[in-house]
């Protein structure tokens, strides 16, 4: 008698252990499903995909997490996330207030428009401005002067600003920075024009462009699969250009025509040009770099001659600091022009690129005559900044070299 009863007491344990692994199956098939909703969930909105969540995403997560019948521990485990950190999230997110009111993307040190331009003021003066006795730039003497103006900056965000500008710091001694000694007081005597610049008056950035070779031209474009551009590394040239221009920085308008050299020459004649264009003007303002034709004993005294004739416009004469072809506006339309229309080009005569040309700078004008308040990344191409001056402006492409070559 007693050991029947045993016997059905064990009978019936085993059949409650069976039914109790049973449910336990059946609960983890259940979480496991809801997981994968998760997952699929998190997957569909893109947050599983990142490695940081902006403000909106972590609140969807905590969300989903504190709605879920599942352990949060077991949970944030097997989605790979620390507990630490989905507190901390928990805890920002009730500080900051509603979802609705969360910032889309936080912004760190080197995506700040104020750390990205005092840099660049910094690395375009020389390092004996801020007490360094050298004549190029280091990490740490950066660090140093960024802050002496308050806005300290690691090692990795600096070199961070620089890469994102195009630029490598073991090249900064060669494009960013200007060995000029009176650098200071040529920027103060630039950025005081413009602040004073009156109705009557106009301001002109003046450069060359090349020259260069007209002939097939490299550059990124879209190819169809298993096909690759190819650039012949020997052809002969069809011509060569050097276009001269200047950019008038209140209206935006480019004047240009045709070189076939960069002397003084030149210069007197987009001197005359200018001067008959923009007759109805007080004072009109010539900004260079320290090429020697543009500052040389004819031109300046071909400037006195016209100024002593009391004709109107009076020009006065605004140089950029030596090595600072940075700050020079009208390098940033070049190169938005080279990527529009240079690369990648392969115009069969001389004519048919200079029509290019031409229509590309009468679109722009047209463009800043309807638009005035506008300007930068448009439909004539992408031009590397604003077209201001700016201390701490990167107008030439370190990217873009000019091809010197004619015909062989």
């Amino acid at each position: 008698m007693g050991h029947r009863q045993t016997t059905t007491g064990y009978s019936l344990l085993t059949k409650v252990q069976d039914d109790l692994i049973c449910t336990q199956r059946l609960v983890i098939q259940k979480q496991n499903e809801l997981l994968k909703s998760y997952k699929g969930i998190l997957k569909s909105k893109g947050i599983i995909k990142q490695k940081r969540f902006t403000d909106k995403e972590k609140a969807d997560l905590i969300q989903i997490v504190e709605s879920a019948q599942k352990s949060k521990i077991t949970l944030l485990k097997e989605l790979g996330i620390n507990r630490g950190s989905y507190y901390y999230w928990k805890q920002e997110i009730e500080i900051k207030g509603k979802t609705e009111t969360l910032s889309e993307v936080r912004k760190h040190k080197y995506q700040k428009e104020e750390y990205i331009e005092n840099l660049f003021s910094i690395l375009h003066a020389p390092p004996k401005d801020f007490g360094f006795n050298r004549t190029s730039w280091r990490l740490p003497d950066i660090h140093a002067a960024m802050k002496t103006k308050g806005l300290p900056l690691g090692h990795n965000y600096i070199c961070k600003i620089i890469k994102n500008a195009g630029y490598r710091f073991r090249s900064a001694k060669k494009v960013l920075t200007s060995t000029d000694p009176e650098y200071k007081e040529k920027l103060k005597q630039i950025t005081g024009i413009l602040s004073r610049l009156k109705a009557n008056e106009k301001f002109f950035s003046i450069d060359e462009f090349g020259p260069f070779a007209i002939k097939i031209q490299g550059g990124k474009s879209y190819v169809p699969p298993g096909k690759a551009k190819v650039v012949p590394q020997i052809q002969k040239s069809k011509g060569f250009l050097i276009i001269t221009a200047a950019l008038e920085l209140s209206t935006n308008q480019i004047t240009h025509f045709y070189s076939k050299k960069k002397n003084t020459e030149e210069m007197i004649k987009l001197l005359e040009l200018l001067v008959s264009k923009y007759s109805e003007q007080k004072c009109i303002f010539f900004s260079w770099d320290a090429a020697s034709w543009h500052a040389s004993k004819k031109f300046k005294q071909r400037v006195d001659e016209h100024n002593k004739s009391k004709k109107s416009p009076k020009v006065k004469l605004a140089p950029l600091p030596a090595c600072a072809q940075f700050l020079n506006v009208i390098e940033s339309v070049f190169s938005g022009m080279a990527k529009a229309i240079i690369h990648n080009s392969d115009y069969q005569t001389v004519i048919e690129c200079t029509d290019a040309i031409d229509r590309y700078f009468n679109d722009r004008n047209k463009f800043y005559m309807e638009n005035p308040k506008r300007a930068g990344n448009k439909i004539w191409g992408s031009e590397r900044v604003e077209p201001k001056f700016s201390e701490s402006n990167n107008c030439k492409d370190p990217q873009y070299l000019h091809d010197f070559k004619r015909s062989k």
